[in-house]
Protein backbone atom coordinates (compact mmCIF):
# COMPACT_ATOMS: atom_id res chain seq x y z
CA UNK A 1 0.00 0.00 0.00
CA UNK A 2 2.74 2.43 0.99
CA UNK A 3 4.84 1.49 -2.07
CA UNK A 4 1.84 2.13 -4.33
CA UNK A 5 1.34 5.54 -2.70
CA UNK A 6 5.03 6.33 -3.03
CA UNK A 7 4.99 5.40 -6.72
CA UNK A 8 1.92 7.59 -7.26
CA UNK A 9 3.60 10.50 -5.47
CA UNK A 10 7.07 10.05 -7.06
CA UNK A 11 8.40 13.55 -7.65
CA UNK A 12 10.02 12.72 -11.00
CA UNK A 13 6.79 11.26 -12.38
CA UNK A 14 4.73 14.17 -11.03
CA UNK A 15 7.36 16.57 -12.35
CA UNK A 16 6.60 15.31 -15.86
CA UNK A 17 2.82 15.10 -15.45
CA UNK A 18 2.50 18.57 -13.94
CA UNK A 19 5.27 20.06 -16.13
CA UNK A 20 7.39 21.23 -13.20
CA UNK A 21 10.98 20.36 -14.14
CA UNK A 22 13.15 18.31 -16.49
CA UNK A 23 16.44 16.47 -16.10
CA UNK A 24 18.27 16.29 -19.43
CA UNK A 25 21.41 14.53 -20.63
CA UNK A 26 22.84 17.88 -21.74
CA UNK A 27 23.32 18.81 -18.05
CA UNK A 28 23.27 15.75 -15.77
CA UNK A 29 22.32 16.61 -12.21
CA UNK A 30 21.42 20.20 -13.15
CA UNK A 31 17.61 20.47 -13.35
CA UNK A 32 15.70 22.62 -15.81
CA UNK A 33 12.65 24.35 -14.30
CA UNK A 34 9.54 24.79 -16.42
CA UNK A 35 7.09 27.69 -15.83
CA UNK A 36 4.93 25.64 -13.44
CA UNK A 37 8.00 24.64 -11.43
CA UNK A 38 9.19 28.23 -11.35
CA UNK A 39 5.84 29.29 -9.87
CA UNK A 40 6.43 26.96 -6.91
CA UNK A 41 10.08 27.93 -6.63
CA UNK A 42 9.28 31.65 -6.68
CA UNK A 43 6.70 31.25 -3.92
CA UNK A 44 9.25 29.42 -1.74
CA UNK A 45 11.83 32.13 -2.44
CA UNK A 46 9.39 35.00 -1.79
CA UNK A 47 8.29 33.44 1.49
CA UNK A 48 11.95 32.91 2.45
CA UNK A 49 12.80 36.55 1.70
CA UNK A 50 9.82 37.91 3.64
CA UNK A 51 10.53 35.82 6.72
CA UNK A 52 14.19 36.85 6.70
CA UNK A 53 13.31 40.54 6.43
CA UNK A 54 11.08 40.13 9.49
CA UNK A 55 13.89 38.31 11.34
CA UNK A 56 16.28 41.20 10.53
CA UNK A 57 18.62 39.44 8.11
CA UNK A 58 20.38 41.33 5.32
CA UNK A 59 20.31 39.55 1.95
CA UNK A 60 23.56 39.26 -0.02
CA UNK A 61 24.81 37.63 -3.21
CA UNK A 62 28.36 36.36 -3.76
CA UNK A 63 30.10 35.12 -6.96
CA UNK A 64 29.58 31.57 -8.17
CA UNK A 65 33.29 31.22 -9.05
CA UNK A 66 36.30 32.42 -7.02
CA UNK A 67 40.07 31.92 -7.07
CA UNK A 68 41.70 28.73 -5.81
CA UNK A 69 43.63 30.42 -3.00
CA UNK A 70 40.35 31.32 -1.28
CA UNK A 71 39.41 27.62 -1.08
CA UNK A 72 42.89 26.77 0.18
CA UNK A 73 42.47 29.36 2.93
CA UNK A 74 38.98 28.10 3.86
CA UNK A 75 40.11 24.47 4.11
CA UNK A 76 37.83 23.24 1.33
CA UNK A 77 40.89 22.52 -0.83
CA UNK A 78 42.18 20.00 1.72
CA UNK A 79 38.84 18.64 2.92
CA UNK A 80 36.47 18.87 -0.06
CA UNK A 81 38.53 19.09 -3.28
CA UNK A 82 37.22 15.84 -4.80
CA UNK A 83 33.68 17.29 -4.81
CA UNK A 84 34.58 20.57 -6.52
CA UNK A 85 34.67 21.84 -10.12
CA UNK A 86 37.64 23.87 -11.38
CA UNK A 87 38.45 26.17 -14.27
CA UNK A 88 41.38 28.26 -15.48
CA UNK A 89 40.83 31.95 -16.22
CA UNK A 90 43.67 34.30 -17.18
CA UNK A 91 46.16 31.55 -16.24
CA UNK A 92 44.75 31.36 -12.71
CA UNK A 93 42.86 28.45 -11.17
CA UNK A 94 39.28 29.13 -10.09
CA UNK A 95 36.69 26.92 -8.42
CA UNK A 96 32.92 26.92 -8.64
CA UNK A 97 31.78 27.36 -5.07
CA UNK A 98 30.52 24.21 -3.31
CA UNK A 99 29.50 26.34 -0.32
CA UNK A 100 28.64 29.99 0.25
CA UNK A 101 30.53 30.62 3.50
CA UNK A 102 33.83 32.09 2.17
CA UNK A 103 31.98 34.71 0.13
CA UNK A 104 30.04 35.84 3.20
CA UNK A 105 33.29 36.07 5.15
CA UNK A 106 34.87 38.28 2.47
CA UNK A 107 31.92 40.66 2.80
CA UNK A 108 32.22 40.73 6.59
CA UNK A 109 35.95 41.50 6.25
CA UNK A 110 35.37 44.19 3.64
CA UNK A 111 35.29 46.93 6.27
CA UNK A 112 36.27 47.61 9.88
CA UNK A 113 33.60 46.28 12.28
CA UNK A 114 32.51 47.47 15.71
CA UNK A 115 30.90 45.37 18.42
CA UNK A 116 27.91 47.70 18.05
CA UNK A 117 27.24 46.23 14.56
CA UNK A 118 27.04 42.65 15.78
CA UNK A 119 25.23 40.40 15.25
CA UNK A 120 25.67 40.65 11.48
CA UNK A 121 23.12 38.34 9.84
CA UNK A 122 23.77 37.65 6.15
CA UNK A 123 21.23 35.58 4.18
CA UNK A 124 21.99 34.27 0.70
CA UNK A 125 20.21 32.15 -1.89
CA UNK A 126 23.51 30.94 -3.30
CA UNK A 127 23.95 28.72 -6.36
CA UNK A 128 26.54 26.04 -5.58
CA UNK A 129 28.04 23.12 -7.51
CA UNK A 130 29.20 19.79 -6.12
CA UNK A 131 30.47 16.82 -8.08
CA UNK A 132 28.15 13.90 -7.34
CA UNK A 133 28.73 10.51 -8.98
CA UNK A 134 26.47 10.05 -12.01
CA UNK A 135 24.98 6.86 -10.58
CA UNK A 136 23.78 8.69 -7.47
CA UNK A 137 21.87 11.45 -9.30
CA UNK A 138 18.15 11.36 -8.55
CA UNK A 139 15.70 13.98 -9.85
CA UNK A 140 15.72 16.94 -7.47
CA UNK A 141 16.94 14.88 -4.52
CA UNK A 142 20.56 14.38 -5.60
CA UNK A 143 21.88 17.03 -7.98
CA UNK A 144 25.15 18.71 -8.92
CA UNK A 145 23.86 22.28 -9.13
CA UNK A 146 21.52 23.66 -6.48
CA UNK A 147 20.57 26.77 -4.54
CA UNK A 148 21.29 26.74 -0.82
CA UNK A 149 19.16 28.95 1.38
CA UNK A 150 22.14 29.94 3.44
CA UNK A 151 22.69 32.35 6.25
CA UNK A 152 25.91 33.31 8.02
CA UNK A 153 25.76 35.10 11.31
CA UNK A 154 28.77 36.84 12.84
CA UNK A 155 28.26 37.18 16.59
CA UNK A 156 30.10 37.91 19.81
CA UNK A 157 30.58 34.97 22.19
CA UNK A 158 27.96 36.51 24.50
CA UNK A 159 25.40 36.54 21.64
CA UNK A 160 25.74 32.87 20.63
CA UNK A 161 22.84 31.39 22.56
CA UNK A 162 20.42 34.26 21.85
CA UNK A 163 21.14 33.98 18.12
CA UNK A 164 20.79 30.19 18.18
CA UNK A 165 17.43 30.65 19.87
CA UNK A 166 16.38 33.00 17.07
CA UNK A 167 17.45 30.48 14.45
CA UNK A 168 15.53 27.62 16.11
CA UNK A 169 12.41 29.80 16.26
CA UNK A 170 12.73 30.66 12.55
CA UNK A 171 13.22 27.00 11.58
CA UNK A 172 10.03 26.07 13.44
CA UNK A 173 8.10 28.87 11.71
CA UNK A 174 9.14 27.57 8.28
CA UNK A 175 8.36 23.91 8.87
CA UNK A 176 5.10 24.52 10.66
CA UNK A 177 3.48 26.15 7.61
CA UNK A 178 3.98 22.95 5.59
CA UNK A 179 2.60 20.76 8.36
CA UNK A 180 5.98 19.09 8.94
CA UNK A 181 6.87 17.51 12.23
CA UNK A 182 10.62 17.30 12.73
CA UNK A 183 13.29 15.63 14.82
CA UNK A 184 16.57 17.18 15.96
CA UNK A 185 20.08 15.71 15.95
CA UNK A 186 23.21 17.18 17.51
CA UNK A 187 26.19 16.14 15.36
CA UNK A 188 29.57 16.18 17.08
CA UNK A 189 33.26 16.35 16.07
CA UNK A 190 34.15 14.15 13.05
CA UNK A 191 37.34 12.14 12.74
CA UNK A 192 38.71 14.64 10.20
CA UNK A 193 38.38 18.15 11.62
CA UNK A 194 40.01 21.60 11.83
CA UNK A 195 40.98 23.46 15.00
CA UNK A 196 41.82 22.44 18.53
CA UNK A 197 39.84 20.18 20.84
CA UNK A 198 38.92 22.88 23.39
CA UNK A 199 37.18 24.99 20.71
CA UNK A 200 35.16 21.95 19.61
CA UNK A 201 34.12 21.18 23.17
CA UNK A 202 33.06 24.79 23.71
CA UNK A 203 31.03 24.81 20.48
CA UNK A 204 29.32 21.49 21.22
CA UNK A 205 28.43 22.65 24.74
CA UNK A 206 26.84 25.86 23.38
CA UNK A 207 24.64 23.97 20.93
CA UNK A 208 23.58 21.39 23.48
CA UNK A 209 22.80 24.04 26.09
CA UNK A 210 20.43 26.00 23.85
CA UNK A 211 18.52 22.80 23.00
CA UNK A 212 18.19 21.98 26.69
CA UNK A 213 17.08 25.50 27.63
CA UNK A 214 14.37 25.39 24.95
CA UNK A 215 13.28 21.97 26.22
CA UNK A 216 13.73 20.35 22.81
CA UNK A 217 14.22 16.61 22.46
CA UNK A 218 17.29 15.62 20.43
CA UNK A 219 19.56 12.70 19.59
CA UNK A 220 23.36 12.73 19.51
CA UNK A 221 24.85 11.86 16.11
CA UNK A 222 28.44 11.22 17.14
CA UNK A 223 31.17 12.17 14.67
CA UNK A 224 28.86 13.59 11.99
CA UNK A 225 29.68 17.29 12.42
CA UNK A 226 31.11 19.44 9.61
CA UNK A 227 34.91 19.56 9.41
CA UNK A 228 34.88 23.11 10.83
CA UNK A 229 32.31 22.75 13.62
CA UNK A 230 29.48 20.80 15.30
CA UNK A 231 25.92 21.22 14.09
CA UNK A 232 22.23 20.77 14.81
CA UNK A 233 20.37 18.95 12.02
CA UNK A 234 16.61 19.02 11.48
CA UNK A 235 14.89 15.93 10.06
CA UNK A 236 11.39 16.63 8.76
CA UNK A 237 8.73 13.90 8.53
CA UNK A 238 6.62 13.88 5.34
CA UNK A 239 3.11 12.55 4.66
CA UNK A 240 4.58 9.13 3.78
CA UNK A 241 6.31 8.88 7.16
CA UNK A 242 9.79 9.35 5.69
CA UNK A 243 12.51 11.40 7.36
CA UNK A 244 14.49 14.04 5.43
CA UNK A 245 17.47 15.95 6.76
CA UNK A 246 16.94 19.55 5.59
CA UNK A 247 17.80 22.33 7.99
CA UNK A 248 21.12 22.68 9.75
CA UNK A 249 22.73 25.07 12.23
CA UNK A 250 26.52 24.95 12.53
CA UNK A 251 28.65 26.76 15.09
CA UNK A 252 32.07 27.66 13.72
CA UNK A 253 35.11 28.97 15.60
CA UNK A 254 37.48 27.90 12.79
CA UNK A 255 36.59 30.01 9.73
CA UNK A 256 36.84 33.36 11.56
CA UNK A 257 40.33 32.26 12.68
CA UNK A 258 41.42 31.19 9.19
CA UNK A 259 40.21 34.44 7.62
CA UNK A 260 41.31 36.67 10.51
CA UNK A 261 37.80 38.05 11.07
CA UNK A 262 37.74 40.74 13.76
CA UNK A 263 35.57 43.38 15.31
CA UNK A 264 36.57 46.19 17.65
CA UNK A 265 35.21 45.51 21.12
CA UNK A 266 34.00 47.87 23.83
CA UNK A 267 37.57 47.86 25.15
CA UNK A 268 38.76 49.27 21.79
CA UNK A 269 40.74 46.08 21.08
CA UNK A 270 40.21 43.59 18.22
CA UNK A 271 38.18 40.46 19.01
CA UNK A 272 37.31 37.34 17.05
CA UNK A 273 33.63 36.84 16.15
CA UNK A 274 31.97 33.44 16.18
CA UNK A 275 30.29 32.32 12.94
CA UNK A 276 26.95 30.53 12.73
CA UNK A 277 26.16 28.74 9.46
CA UNK A 278 22.48 28.05 8.90
CA UNK A 279 20.12 26.62 6.26
CA UNK A 280 16.40 25.80 6.56
CA UNK A 281 15.23 24.38 3.23
CA UNK A 282 18.69 22.87 2.82
CA UNK A 283 18.42 23.46 -0.90
CA UNK A 284 15.53 24.87 -2.90
CA UNK A 285 15.67 21.97 -5.37
CA UNK A 286 15.64 19.13 -2.86
CA UNK A 287 13.01 20.80 -0.71
CA UNK A 288 10.79 21.17 -3.79
CA UNK A 289 11.22 17.44 -4.49
CA UNK A 290 10.19 16.67 -0.91
CA UNK A 291 7.14 18.96 -1.17
CA UNK A 292 6.03 17.39 -4.48
CA UNK A 293 5.99 13.95 -2.84
CA UNK A 294 4.66 15.22 0.50
CA UNK A 295 1.61 16.77 -1.19
CA UNK A 296 1.44 14.25 -4.04
CA UNK A 297 1.23 17.25 -6.38
CA UNK A 298 -1.91 18.53 -4.59
CA UNK A 299 -0.26 21.76 -3.50
CA UNK A 300 -1.94 24.21 -1.16
CA UNK A 301 -3.35 27.25 -2.90
CA UNK A 302 -0.32 29.51 -2.30
CA UNK A 303 2.08 27.00 -3.89
CA UNK A 304 -0.10 25.65 -6.72
CA UNK A 305 1.41 26.49 -10.14
CA UNK A 306 -2.08 27.18 -11.53
CA UNK A 307 -4.40 28.33 -8.77
CA UNK A 308 -7.52 28.79 -10.87
CA UNK A 309 -8.42 26.95 -14.07
CA UNK A 310 -11.24 28.64 -16.01
CA UNK A 311 -13.30 26.46 -18.34
CA UNK A 312 -15.68 28.19 -20.81
CA UNK A 313 -18.32 25.71 -22.02
CA UNK A 314 -18.56 27.19 -25.54
CA UNK A 315 -16.99 29.86 -27.72
CA UNK A 316 -19.68 32.34 -26.65
CA UNK A 317 -18.29 32.19 -23.10
CA UNK A 318 -14.60 32.77 -23.90
CA UNK A 319 -14.64 36.57 -23.73
CA UNK A 320 -16.12 36.55 -20.22
CA UNK A 321 -13.69 33.80 -19.19
CA UNK A 322 -10.73 35.89 -20.36
CA UNK A 323 -12.11 38.96 -18.59
CA UNK A 324 -12.39 37.04 -15.30
CA UNK A 325 -8.87 35.62 -15.78
CA UNK A 326 -7.37 39.05 -16.32
CA UNK A 327 -9.10 40.47 -13.24
CA UNK A 328 -7.75 37.57 -11.16
CA UNK A 329 -4.23 38.14 -12.50
CA UNK A 330 -4.48 41.78 -11.45
CA UNK A 331 -4.98 40.47 -7.92
CA UNK A 332 -1.84 38.32 -8.15
CA UNK A 333 -3.51 34.98 -8.93
CA UNK A 334 -2.07 32.38 -11.30
CA UNK A 335 -4.79 31.56 -13.83
CA UNK A 336 -5.23 29.58 -17.04
CA UNK A 337 -8.19 29.57 -19.46
CA UNK A 338 -8.93 26.34 -21.35
CA UNK A 339 -10.61 27.68 -24.50
CA UNK A 340 -10.26 24.49 -26.56
CA UNK A 341 -13.24 23.16 -28.52
CA UNK A 342 -13.65 20.16 -26.23
CA UNK A 343 -16.55 18.85 -24.16
CA UNK A 344 -16.75 20.41 -20.71
CA UNK A 345 -16.55 16.98 -19.07
CA UNK A 346 -13.13 16.36 -20.65
CA UNK A 347 -11.92 19.82 -19.61
CA UNK A 348 -13.00 19.20 -16.01
CA UNK A 349 -11.26 15.80 -15.91
CA UNK A 350 -8.02 17.23 -17.28
CA UNK A 351 -8.06 20.23 -14.92
CA UNK A 352 -8.65 17.81 -12.04
CA UNK A 353 -5.72 15.64 -13.12
CA UNK A 354 -3.54 18.76 -13.27
CA UNK A 355 -4.58 19.35 -9.63
CA UNK A 356 -5.85 22.93 -9.92
CA UNK A 357 -7.18 24.00 -6.46
CA UNK A 358 -10.09 25.85 -8.11
CA UNK A 359 -11.96 25.14 -11.34
CA UNK A 360 -14.28 27.87 -12.61
CA UNK A 361 -16.92 26.83 -15.14
CA UNK A 362 -18.52 29.50 -17.30
CA UNK A 363 -21.71 28.99 -19.31
CA UNK A 364 -24.78 30.96 -20.32
CA UNK A 365 -26.02 31.43 -16.77
CA UNK A 366 -22.65 32.74 -15.52
CA UNK A 367 -22.34 35.21 -18.40
CA UNK A 368 -25.92 36.42 -17.92
CA UNK A 369 -25.55 36.85 -14.14
CA UNK A 370 -21.88 37.97 -14.10
CA UNK A 371 -21.22 35.04 -11.75
CA UNK A 372 -18.82 32.10 -11.48
CA UNK A 373 -19.57 28.38 -11.03
CA UNK A 374 -16.75 27.24 -8.78
CA UNK A 375 -15.41 23.75 -8.03
CA UNK A 376 -13.02 23.40 -5.11
CA UNK A 377 -10.49 20.58 -5.28
CA UNK A 378 -10.33 19.85 -1.56
CA UNK A 379 -13.98 18.79 -1.23
CA UNK A 380 -15.10 18.57 -4.89
CA UNK A 381 -18.02 20.87 -4.06
CA UNK A 382 -19.55 23.29 -6.57
CA UNK A 383 -21.07 26.66 -5.73
CA UNK A 384 -21.87 29.95 -7.43
CA UNK A 385 -20.23 33.24 -6.44
CA UNK A 386 -19.83 36.79 -7.68
CA UNK A 387 -16.27 37.80 -8.55
CA UNK A 388 -15.61 39.83 -5.37
CA UNK A 389 -16.89 36.99 -3.19
CA UNK A 390 -14.59 34.57 -5.02
CA UNK A 391 -11.65 36.90 -4.38
CA UNK A 392 -12.55 36.87 -0.69
CA UNK A 393 -12.68 33.07 -0.63
CA UNK A 394 -9.24 32.88 -2.25
CA UNK A 395 -7.85 35.35 0.28
CA UNK A 396 -9.18 33.26 3.17
CA UNK A 397 -7.41 30.12 1.91
CA UNK A 398 -3.69 29.41 1.76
Amino acid sequence: MRNAKLEKQNHQQLGKELELFLTLEEAPGMPFFLPNGMAIRNELVNDWKQKHIQAQYAEIQTPVMMKQHLWEQSGHWDHYQENMYFSNVDEQSYALKPMNCPGAILLFNSKRRSYRELPVRYAELGLVHRHELSGSLNGLFRVRSFTQDDAHLFVTPAQIEAELNGVLKLVHEFYEQFGFEYKIELSTRPEKYMGDLSMWEQAEASLENVLKVRGLAYDINKGDGAFYGPKIDFHILDSLGRSWQCGTVQLDFQMPEKFDCTYIGEDNNPHRPVMIHRAIYGSIERFMGILIEHYGGDFPLWLAPVQVKILPIADAHIDYANEVAQRLRQHGRRVEVDSRKEKIGLKIREATLRKAPYIVIIGDQEVANSSLAIRKRTDNSQHSLKFDDFLLELAQNR
